[in-house]
């Protein structure tokens, strides 16, 4: 099957971006990382970025670098938000909502990622369900009318990481109180993100007179703080091993950028690096497999994800 490249053999690139001036985006784990280098390009092009961190320290530290590289009229700020609590999400959300007029992008991009040994958050999810699915997809809820209201788009970032452990939503032992596995809490959990994606798109095409588009793509295998933060000694090994492989974070960041800003992008499309299994190289949209676009485990999680951070979306 082929697929959808407008942007030529060497691929999408932040070249493309025009004037960001008067646009707003706002990005979950913006202080390092993919992100950290996101955030620098979009604010290059006059954009607002607002970055949502759990670590005050750390954004503080970030703002100061970019704005020692960029310059002081750069528009860049941190509202405090932990994706482990959902009380701090539900926080997060009122102040966004209560001191943003008109949101261009959010760009759900916090995760955690192949944590050792099984944490369960304060609110009764296994760790990485919790903050990569669970703590977004209230934050998208809570925050939908404000992006619905601007007419633009949610970017969420999963990872090939989806097919690399359980091809479903494990609905019987969500929290893996059995036989419990890095990899396989960790695939699921980007596993999960990636199908409420496409789940929302079919839900937003029921509904009627939607204007929020919403994209699933991700940073291929990228030099990023990511596995070193929640990552076992073994898994640091590993990638450490790897890094010849791997590509900058700067390159990590292209599909994310490119989802929040392109303006003709197909939403059924999954997008990141095409070259060596989709972990480096050019940016467009690439193969993904039948797995992650199942309709009736999708429904399903949608549901339990709703009862579960007791948030029923409204479309």
């Amino acid at each position: 099957m082929k697929y959808k490249n407008q942007f030529g053999p060497k691929g999408w690139a932040p070249e493309r971006i025009s004037s960001l001036k008067g646009k707003t985006y706002l990005i979950t784990g913006a202080n390092s990382g993919t992100w950290f280098e996101a955030s620098k390009i979009l604010l290059s092009k006059g954009a607002k970025v607002i970055m949502l961190n759990r670590n005050p320290k750390k954004s503080e530290d970030a703002i100061k670098a970019i704005i020692h590289e960029l310059g002081d009229d750069i528009d860049v700020s941190f509202i405090h938000l932990d994706l482990a609590e959902l009380a701090s999400v539900r926080k997060t959300a009122k102040e966004v909502l209560e001191n943003v007029s008109s949101l261009d992008a959010l760009i759900c991009n916090g995760a955690i990622a192949q944590v050792p040994e099984q944490k369960i958050t304060v609110d009764g999810f296994e760790s990485q369900m919790g903050i990569n699915h669970y703590g977004h997809f209230l934050l998208q809820g809570i925050l939908f009318p404000l992006i619905e209201k601007s007419k633009w788009r949610i970017v969420t970032v999963g990872s090939m990481g989806y097919d690399m452990g359980i091809k479903t939503i494990k609905f019987d032992d969500i929290n893996w109180d059995d036989w419990y596995t890095p990899n396989n809490a960790y695939s699921q959990s980007k596993l999960a993100q990636i199908m409420s994606v496409y789940e929302l798109q079919d839900r937003l095409e029921r509904a009627e007179n939607r204007n929020v588009k919403v994209y699933a793509c991700h940073p291929g295998a990228s030099r990023t703080s990511l596995i070193k933060t929640s990552g076992s000694l073994l898994m640091r090994f590993i990638f450490f091993l790897m890094t010849p492989l791997t590509q900058s974070a700067e390159r990590g960041c292209y599909p994310l950028l490119m989802c929040a800003t392109e303006s003709d992008l197909e939403q059924k499309g999954f997008y990141g690096p095409t070259w060596r299994s989709n972990w480096v190289g050019p940016v467009w949209e690439h193969y993904i497999e039948p797995h992650a676009k199942d309709k009736d485990v999708a429904r399903k999680l949608w549901e339990m994800s709703e009862k579960a951070t007791n948030f029923i979306w409204k479309i």
